[in-house]
């Protein structure tokens, strides 16, 4: 049994229908990339697992349980963290604060608790910034305290959306690095993106997304190898 299951589902922004029979599983410890041109959905589908969006139609499973039509607050506690690509972070709190709101004492499955100390480790930047308030943070910085913070809640998956969207080239290489020792932890991770060197070195499987429905799915090397693929979805 996959650790996440999203089957066939019908994803609506009011009246306009954006995902379109829709279907993936996640591995436990994998990293599954979403990629796509804008508009493909992408966001919609991270959205609707971690229950922002909620499907119409189809279902979502978590380790078996459906979690269509909980709330977004009992989805994060049953173990799914959400990064979203305008990162949220609280301008007024600090660092430390903006971490300690999002502590939890407990973790998912067999993953040990985070803690400040740890995603300091992770994070060495916000260590040095840790009184300092989180709106007076670089973008790159505020991408790094979002993802911080979502792990202070001790997810067992976590679902990126778009996390190297307008950040430096430097700041790039420094969050894939990061995310690269978070995959080495053994984290499962669903990563949305649209920059494909970002996620070349940590995807293990790969769905291509256009007009809401799958267009491809396979490994990370097999589409790295299939020109055709990338220039027909990616126009890379």
């Amino acid at each position: 049994m996959a650790l996440l299951e999203v089957s066939h589902i019908d994803t609506y922004y009011a009246d306009s229908h954006i995902l379109f029979d829709l279907s993936i599983t996640v591995e436990a410890g994998e990293v599954v990339c979403l990629l796509g041109r804008n508009g493909a959905g992408k966001t919609t589908t991270v959205r609707s697992i971690a229950g922002l969006t909620p499907p119409r139609a189809g279902a979502i499973t978590l380790r078996g349980r459906d979690i269509v039509g909980l709330p977004p607050f009992r989805i994060a506690r049953l173990g799914i963290g959400f990064v979203p690509e305008d990162r949220r972070v609280f301008p007024n709190l600090t660092v430390h604060e903006n971490l300690e709101v999002a502590r939890r004492t407990w973790g998912n499955g067999s993953a040990s608790p985070w803690s400040e100390e740890r995603v300091f480790d992770l994070f060495p930047i916000l260590r040095e910034r840790r009184r300092q308030a989180g709106g007076t943070l670089s973008g790159g910085e505020q991408q790094m305290l979002t993802i911080a913070r979502t792990l202070m809640g001790n997810p067992e998956i976590l679902l990126l959306d778009e996390p190297s969207e307008g950040l430096a080239p430097i700041v790039v290489e420094t969050l894939r690095e990061q995310l690269g020792r978070l995959k080495a932890s053994g984290l499962t991770i669903v990563l949305a993106e649209q920059n494909v060197r970002f996620v070349s070195d940590l995807g293990d499987r790969v769905y291509i997304l256009e007009k809401g429905t799958v267009r491809y799915q396979g490994s990370m090397a097999r589409f790295l190898a299939d020109d055709e693929v990338r220039r027909t979805y990616l126009a890379v």
